[in-house]
């Protein structure tokens, strides 16, 4: 056979002149050609662990008739005697050297999708989040492949697909180009828009495709569709058609960038009086309006500042409150005028020196300190031996105060003190006041910094 190759004496050669330049796209652009470099010995592992790189070795392994030769393959790969791989649509190639120190270029193609598979295939991967999530962490969800085998669109090799050319001129799969199927193996470990290319197209244009499918989606129109209304004006946007917070987040690579968020105000924005020359309607409380007006800006002021924080993203999401704890946390963080105070005590439930201490509790920890101070627990064994270790480890024996332990609870009765293990792994300072147990200070990891400058009242 002869398919216009040379059997070569070194590592280089050059591409073929009628696909020099590679296939062109739609707009008319060429293909961009992905050239990677030689992989190092692949001794002790195998050369494919994901599951689409064993599909493509499957297809290889299927379609060859000789076994020796994949033998062969197999050990020239191994070997590291694949040079640079270059990948562009339908054809990947390389320069494989024998155990001789001869060289032979190997060439394998693979049938690229046609335009109306590529539509299908796009309108597939835009169709699911995750199927673009998976992509953008070089992952190829097999899902995806399904979806698109369900639309006609076969992503993967089968048997017969991967044809073989060799400088050797041998008519079946030769050990250079098994040797190249191997290493393709590997490349598509690390990223599976090889095959994306091999199929026809390159990641920048394939992102860029799937950008305008979700962008289409998020105002209602197909991706070709122009943005404007049935008049033939400019396109009015439903302003009430967003976009799924999961499908934002899948794209954030490929999307336009957000703008930088707003900077934290000094302090939250002042609050519009109500006291107008207008009577309120019957049942209106303007006072109370006010009050809820300055608590939604003074929460969200602290929510930007939470969301700018560096360590945010690893933060658990909060909790929502019971109506008895936003009482609570109103009482605490707002201090109402006396009437407004007596409503949002009657709507806590608590009498009014459990109140003084649970407003206490939320100014020390928030929803957390309220719930130390409203909870007794015991802790599980492996949990309580932690406690406990961490206790002793706290202060010199001569210096440890001694505490009863009850549930969550450690006492240390003679210093009318105690702490209290949170379901957080944090202890939280309490002292006697009046026969009651009331919080004494910010929770701490450290049980003696947590009890340091705390003491009891008569």
């Amino acid at each position: 056979m002869n398919d216009g190759y040379e059997t070569y004496d070194g590592d280089g050669y050059d591409a073929d002149a009628d696909d020099a330049d590679g296939p062109a796209r739609a707009n008319g652009a060429p293909e961009p050609e992905r050239t990677f470099a030689a992989l190092p010995p692949a001794r002790g592992r195998a050369f494919a662990s994901s599951w689409w790189g064993r599909a493509w070795l499957k297809a290889l392994e299927e379609t060859a008739l000789d076994g020796a030769q994949l033998k062969k393959g197999r050990g020239l790969a191994r070997e590291g005697r694949v040079g640079a791989v270059s990948v562009r649509p339908g054809r990947v190639t390389a320069v494989v050297r024998d155990r001789d120190a001869s060289s032979h270029r190997g060439d394998v193609l693979l049938q690229e999708l046609g335009e109306a598979d590529w539509e299908r295939f796009l309108d597939v991967a835009a169709s699911r989040s995750g199927h673009v999530a998976a992509l953008l962490d070089r992952e190829m969800p097999p899902h995806l492949v399904e979806d698109a085998a369900a639309a006609g669109v076969e992503l993967l090799p089968g048997i017969g697909d991967l044809d073989p050319r060799c400088s050797c001129e041998a008519w079946d799969h030769c050990p250079h180009t098994t040797a190249l199927c191997y290493q393709v193996a590997r490349l598509l470990d690390q990223d599976p828009f090889v095959l994306l290319l091999l199929r026809g197209r390159g990641e920048r244009g394939l992102l860029d495709e799937l950008q305008l499918r979700i962008a289409a989606r998020a105002t209602g129109r197909g991706p070709s569709e122009p943005d404007t209304d049935a008049d033939g004006g400019d396109a009015v946007v439903d302003p009430g058609h967003g976009v799924r917070a999961d499908e934002a987040f899948a794209a954030r690579d490929i999307l336009p960038p957000l703008p930088p968020p707003p900077p934290l105000p000094e302090e939250p924005g002042p609050v519009p009086s109500l006291d107008t020359e207008t009577a309120p309607e019957p049942g209106v409380d303007a006072a109370v309006l006010e009050l809820l007006a300055a608590d939604g800006a003074a929460r969200a002021r602290r929510m930007l500042a939470d969301a700018l924080a560096p360590d945010h993203a690893r933060q658990p999401l909060p909790t929502g409150l019971t109506p008895q704890q936003d009482a609570v946390r109103l009482l605490a963080d707002t201090r109402p005028e006396r009437w407004t105070a007596a409503r949002l005590a009657a709507a806590s439930g608590r009498q009014r020196a459990e109140l003084d201490a649970a407003v206490r509790a939320w100014r020390y920890g928030g929803a957390a300190g309220l719930a130390v101070l409203d909870e007794e627990w015991t802790p599980d064994p492996q949990v309580l031996a932690g406690a406990r270790s961490r206790l002793a480890d706290a202060w010199e024996e001569s210096e440890r105060p001694r505490m009863r332990c009850t549930g969550n609870r450690w006492t240390a009765t003679e210093d009318r003190v105690q702490l209290r293990y949170g379901r957080d792994g944090r202890w939280w300072p309490f002292r006697e006041e009046d026969g009651r147990w009331v919080p004494a200070g910010p929770a701490d990891d450290d049980p003696a910094a947590a009890l340091d400058g705390v003491s009891g009242t008569a």
